[in-house]
Formats: C-alpha cells, sequence, structure tokens
C-alpha cells in the first residue's frame, strides 16, 4: 500500500511540475520575453553554477577518501595479492589525477566561455594532432596496466604441474553452502557429478573411482598450510556463484556443468594475520559474491591458514570419503 501512496506522489509531483513550467512560459510569453533564448546574465550563472558543482563534488570525493579510505582491506595474504595491490595502487594514481584534471577543466571551461553577446564561438571541426595525443597516451598507459595485470593474472590461473609441490583442494558451492575436498595421498581429486548426488553424498562423488576412496570432505572451515602453493578447483550444484577469497585478493566464478580453477601461495598465518589487524577474532574468510539466492549473505566457510606441521595434524584427523 505505501508503496502505490509513493508511486502516485511522484506522479502528482511530476504532474504539478509540468503545469508550472507551461504556466511560467504563458506568463514570459504575455510580456513579450523570448523564453528559449538565454541572456547573458543567465549564462554566466549557469558558468557559477557549474565551477560551484564542481567544487562541492571534489568536497565530496576528498571526504569520502577521508572517511573510508582506511576501512580497506589489510596487507595480502599470498604471494601475488602484493602485486595485485601495487597495480591497484598505480592505477588509482593514475586515473585520479586525470578524473581531476578533464573533470576540472570540463567545468572551467563551461564558465569561461559561458554565452556572451561579445564573442563568437569558432568554428573548429578536428585536429589530427590532438586526436593523436588523446588516443595513443591513454593507450599506451592502458596497455602498460593491462600487461602487468595480465602477467599477474597467469601466475594465478597457470596450473601447477609438480602434484608433490601443491595442496589440491575441490570447493563445490551449493546454495547456501560450500563444501571443500582435499585429495588424498594419491594427489589426485576422484570424479564427481551431479548425477550421483545421494544421501550423504551431497557432492556428487563417484565412490567407484579409486582416486576418490582417499579424498577427505570438510565442511565449516578449511585449512592451508602457509608458504605452500594451494591448487583450488570449482564446482557448483545449482545456480553460478562465486569463490572470493578477499584477504587473499582471489575470486573465480563456480559454474554448474564445469569446472574452473585458479591457485596461490598463503604467505601469512591467521595467527599472524591477528597481529597485524589488531583483532584477536580475526579468520580468513571464503565467500559467494554472486547473488545465488534468499540466504546468499550467508554463504561463507573459515579458512585457517597455519604451519606445514599444524596443518598435517589436522588433515590427518579428517575422514576418507568412503569412512
Amino acid at each position: 500500500m505505501m508503496t502505490i501512496i509513493v508511486v502516485v506522489a511522484v506522479i502528482l509531483v511530476v504532474i504539478a511540475g509540468s503545469q508550472l513550467l507551461k504556466i511560467a512560459e504563458l506568463r514570459a510569453l504575455s510580456k513579450g520575453e523570448l523564453i528559449y533564448e538565454v541572456s547573458e546574465k543567465e549564462g554566466k550563472q549557469s558558468g557559477l553554477l557549474m565551477l560551484g558543482f564542481f567544487a562541492a563534488f571534489m568536497a565530496f570525493f576528498a571526504w569520502q577518501m577521508w572517511s573510508w579510505y582506511g576501512l580497506k582491506l589489510p596487507v595480502s595474504a599470498s604471494a601475488h595479492g602484493v602485486d595485485t595491490d601495487w597495480l591497484t595502487g598505480a592505477t588509482y594514481a593514475v586515473i585520479t589525477p586525470v578524473f581531476i584534471l578533464t573533470n576540472g577543466l570540463l567545468f572551467f571551461f563551461c564558465f569561461k566561455y559561458s554565452y556572451s553577446s561579445t564573442r563568437k564561438a569558432t568554428f573548429f571541426s578536428h585536429s589530427n594532432k590532438l586526436e593523436m595525443i588523446w588516443t595513443i597516451a591513454p593507450s599506451l598507459v592502458l596497455t602498460v596496466l593491462i600487461l602487468m595485470g595480465l602477467s599477474n593474472w597467469n601466475k594465478i590461473m597457470t596450473p601447477i604441474a609438480d602434484e608433490d609441490d601443491r595442496v589440491l583442494i575441490e570447493l563445490t558451492g551449493q546454495q547456501f553452502t560450500w563444501t571443500a575436498r582435499y585429495a588424498g595421498a594419491d594427489k589426485k581429486l576422484g570424479r564427481s557429478h551431479v548425477t550421483l548426488i545421494e544421501g550423504v553424498n551431497a557432492t556428487g562423488v563417484d565412490a567407484t573411482d579409486d582416486n576418490a576412496k582417499d579424498d577427505k570432505l570438510v565442511k565449516g572451515e578449511f585449512h592451508l598450510p602457509v608458504g605452500m602453493p594451494v591448487q583450488f578447483v570449482f564446482r557448483s550444484l545449482d545456480a553460478i556463484h562465486s569463490a572470493y577469497m578477499p584477504h587473499f585478493r582471489s575470486q573465480m566464478n563456480c559454474v554448474p556443468g564445469i569446472t574452473t580453477q585458479f591457485n596461490f601461495v598463503p604467505t601469512k598465518t591467521t595467527e599472524e594475520m591477528r597481529k597485524i589487524t589488531n583483532n584477536d577474532e580475526f579468520n580468513y574468510v571464503l565467500l559467494c559474491n554472486k547473488i545465488c539466492g534468499a540466504a546468499h549473505y550467508n554463504m561463507q566457510m573459515d579458512i585457517v591458514v597455519e604451519s606445514q606441521e599444524d596443518y598435517d595434524k589436522w588433515l590427518a584427523e579428517q575422514k576418507t570419503f568412503v569412512e
């Protein structure tokens, strides 16, 4: 009911506004005024308003940076994340002054060249030199940034070939939970398919596959050894989910019917990050970064980064798939 009232009120305001404009036009016409011609006074007022808007907008921008910049993520907890943070900072360092300069010039010119009866605008079709400058310069800057980003992207997207020098984990998204599956002693994940989901086999692992028999499924939280490359494989059993680990600067979509992957090297244990953040309750977290349904906000899983010794002990305590 409230929605209907608001909609009706908005419609009435629009109608009333249009009628007031018509009245103003009729009044101006009755006085012999040319309502569609801008006077010098109106042009100068518009220019001043443009400058005022730009000043207010820049003040708002500065306030936003002052108020919220300190709430950014803590230092990266992965090796590639350091490069990602540097690239993000470099991008902001490039686009922020360009944003301020271009908009400043735009609003300043609106003021400086507001309408004047004593000045005639010069017809200027184009300039090859200017076209080259503002096409090539941004292209070169963007090329450098893109190549640097692509190099970083390739680091986490190239699968780790050495099975003995990695931890292999499959993360399966399902409304509204995550399941982690660790490869067993054979360093291989067994087959899985949605058609095999039945009873306690909630992720459809193929029990007839020898590679699956020593796999370990965990819920609630999963562990990672610090300093060891981790190869992730992602699946989804229903909607599109997105495995987002913000503190490791990593994210990948989980798409029904196919597997996706990336890898990274954790560099800081949970305890180390608690000291860095001065937060004894800090935990790394796996989130879903796609709006996948009503309980999307609650689809998360804790991540514990610890020493190799503690990780091996924890993993040995987990049951295999066939147990």
